[in-house]
């Protein structure tokens, strides 16, 4: 399936390139979320009309997930949970728990901004946590998970 990116989309490609992806990745995901469109001969010729207008808008979310980056560049926060005498949490810690945490102190994050690429925290300590903002943007926070 060929597809025009809409959006810089990670390990695929730029704004206004032309890639072939799989069709379940380009129907379920890239074309409802409005980071890609089919290439047809017609969506091609609107593409180029709205090209610069794309091109804005893409600096414009690069640059709010800058400034968003800097906002939280220094941000530790502290989740408490209950836990065992060797440090086991009962339950664990995910990226909503953390999402909810990193909002409280006022800067807005999404679950699905958070990377736990070893799943949920299980245990109390300290964790630099990445978030990915943009896909060019990445910045890391530290969070203190506690025993209540």
């Amino acid at each position: 399936m060929q597809v025009i990116l809409l959006d810089k989309v990670a390990n695929l490609g730029k704004l206004g390139e032309e890639v072939k992806v799989r069709p379940g990745y380009g129907r379920n995901y890239l074309i409802p979320n409005g980071k890609a469109v089919m290439a047809t001969p017609d969506n091609k010729a609107y593409f180029e009309e709205r090209r610069a207008e794309l091109e804005k808008a893409s600096a414009d979310a690069l640059t709010a997930a800058q400034a968003r980056a800097d906002q939280l560049n220094d941000v530790t926060v502290e989740i408490a949970r209950k836990a065992g005498d060797e440090g086991k949490l009962f339950g664990s810690v995910g990226t909503v728990d953390i999402a909810e945490a990193i909002s409280a102190t006022g800067a807005e994050v999404n679950k699905q901004e958070v990377r736990l690429p070893e799943g949920a925290l299980r245990n109390i300590g300290e964790y630099d946590i990445e978030l990915h903002l943009h896909a060019d943007v990445n910045t890391t926070v530290k969070v203190k998970v506690i025993a209540e």
